[in-house]
């Protein structure tokens, strides 16, 4: 890529000029060419997160033992191939959504807590692409069934997420409409009008009182972000996009009718897939619903949405049903797994091993909206240092142990964490680490976990 092409990027030996020999600048970020920090860096690392809402059927779902040696639950049986793979945890929570069910989806990914009027935090997806942008066309990827996303920016906005196969593959491998000249225009037009904003902005401030200054803080900061990602834009159009076979191409260009779920899923893991083997991204979400709307799966005999199956009532159709859905998604997100470990990267290693996959819910138990003992399952990445194959349970030592036949006893599990201090937070911030993320602390954590 030629470096002067990024009209985004400053010309430290032009800043000095302009500022005068006496300054001494140091080497920011925004001085330093798209791919250069990539040339000299290790292997590419990424991550994906899979929501599923409304939790899920606890007791058939639940693994009772801790450790290497535990049994694969009804729910789970489908991941039971990936065992050296993947890690079930059990006992994490999240305490800002305890009693709020309708912040799960919105702070399963920030660790936030959210009041009546509070505003979301950055999610760790956002977080990892702080550091992952530098190297890839896009930042991150969003996915969902609904409008509900799962990652928010570090303004507390989320982002808009993309449902249609065939739209998400467009924005990904295919040149924009009227082709790159017409973009080019589009994206310094755009830009122009962020400088203009930003200007105007600066000079209002001056004249506002504390509260409002806050207020706006904010609103730069998001003012900000789109200036930056505009810019990042204009510099990759220099870039050709990756070549797509015609093979990957038939896979994942096409679209799919919600009444056909599973290729629907597959579909949509075959093109986070893509996006990694390719780089164009490092950071993908895909959220299956919200607590309010999850689609039904007519296929597997389910017509009745996820929402109305979790609150069964004790009905024992409505229960099988769920544990149903329950195996369905894990299976897709099998497939996914699957996918990753037999396609290669760049480097001709395969995919699972420089990628963290991260399922769950921010629900445990839909019928009383539990949120304790979160339902989750962490994947691949054991070339950033994870080491799976065990049942890592966060309830042991805090607890008197499983009790699925007495489901009222079990159900309490679900909402109200045996282990206070197992905050799912600590989940983040260890993979925020693997990614490269240089912090301490990431949410609500007290601690990083260790046994994975």
């Amino acid at each position: 890529m030629n470096y002067l092409s990024q009209s985004w990027l400053i010309d430290r030996r032009h800043a000095l000029r302009a500022l005068g020999t006496c300054i001494a600048l140091p080497m920011l970020e925004c001085m330093t060419p798209l791919r250069a920090a990539e040339q000299s860096s290790s292997a590419p690392r990424r991550s994906a997160f899979i929501y599923l809402a409304n939790g899920v059927h606890s007791l058939n779902y639940q693994i009772t033992t801790p450790g290497r040696d535990y049994q694969f639950s009804r729910s789970l049986k489908p991941l039971e191939k990936h065992r050296q793979v993947i890690t079930p945890i059990s006992g994490l929570h999240h305490p800002g959504s305890l009693g709020h069910h309708h912040n799960c989806i919105k702070i399963w990914l920030t660790g936030g807590n959210l009041g009546p009027s509070d505003r979301n935090t950055i999610s760790v997806d956002q977080k990892m692409a702080e550091v992952t942008a530098a190297h890839t066309r896009y930042p991150s990827m969003e996915i969902a069934i609904t409008q509900e996303s799962l990652a928010w920016t570090a303004d507390g906005v989320p982002l808009p997420p993309m449902r249609r196969c065939s739209e998400i593959f467009a924005s990904l491998f295919e040149e924009p409409k009227g082709g790159i000249a017409a973009q080019r225009r589009a994206l310094r037009r755009k830009a122009s009008v962020l400088d203009d904003n930003l200007a105007e902005v600066r000079r209002l401030k001056q004249k506002m009182g504390a509260a409002d200054k806050g207020r706006l803080d904010q609103y730069l900061t998001s003012v900000r972000e789109a200036e930056i990602r505009t810019r990042r834009a204009d510099a990759w159009l220099d870039t050709p996009l990756p070549a797509i076979s015609p093979a990957d191409r038939k896979r994942t260009n096409r679209d799919i009718p919600q009444t056909q779920a599973g290729d629907y899923f597959r579909t949509v893991y075959d093109l986070m897939v893509l996006a990694f083997q390719t780089d164009v991204t490092r950071v993908a979400t895909f959220s299956l619903g919200g607590e309010g709307q999850a689609i039904a799966i007519p296929e597997i005999g389910i017509t009745e949405s996820r929402h109305q199956l979790s609150h069964h009532g004790g009905d024992a159709g409505y229960i099988e049903k769920l544990t149903n859905y329950d195996t369905f998604a894990i299976e897709q997100f099998s497939y996914f797994l699957s996918r990753l470990e037999e396609t290669k990267d760049v480097n001709g290693r395969p995919l699972l091993g420089s990628t963290m996959a991260l399922f769950g819910s921010g629900m445990c138990y839909g019928h009383s909206h539990g949120n304790a003992n979160l339902p989750l399952v962490l994947a691949g990445g054991s070339d950033l240092g994870l080491n799976h194959g065990s049942h890592l349970d966060f309830n042991q030592g805090h607890f008197d142990g499983y009790r699925l036949d007495q489901p009222g006893d079990h159900y309490s599990l679900c909402s109200r964490p045996a282990n206070p201090d197992a905050h799912m937070s600590n989940l983040l911030l260890l993979m925020a680490q693997k990614m490269g993320v240089e912090t301490g602390q990431f949410g609500d954590s007290n601690s990083v976990i260790d046994g994975v």
